[in-house]
């Protein structure tokens, strides 16, 4: 099985490069096989340009972007979702890749 690429996007990523750490810890627990990494939403465009990812999710402060990414990935068939504010804001890494991981298929 090949390593799952989840993008995580937000505004600055103090606080999601911690949901990236819970990310993985529950990847570790699972036994899944992932990298799960976060970057700023100029950095998140440029990114895309020149590499895949299974799946995009967006940090609650930049789900205006949601349409716009959506635009740009759906014919390269990405997933692209907003995490819900629940579980970013109690940094439920379980449940955002869960998330992750069914809209992967």
């Amino acid at each position: 099985m090949e390593t799952k690429q989840i993008m995580l996007v937000c505004a600055a990523g103090m606080s999601t490069s911690l949901m990236v750490s819970k990310m993985e810890k529950a990847t570790k627990d699972q036994g899944l096989d992932a990298h799960i990494f976060a970057v700023p939403v100029p950095e998140a465009k440029e990114y895309l340009q020149n590499n895949a990812v299974d799946v995009l999710l967006l940090g609650p402060q930049v789900r205006y972007l949601k349409n716009e990414f959506s635009a740009d990935l759906s014919a390269r068939g990405i997933p692209v979702e907003v995490i819900p504010m629940t579980d970013y804001g109690m940094m439920k890494g379980d449940k955002v890749l869960a998330l992750a991981v069914s809209l992967m298929g």
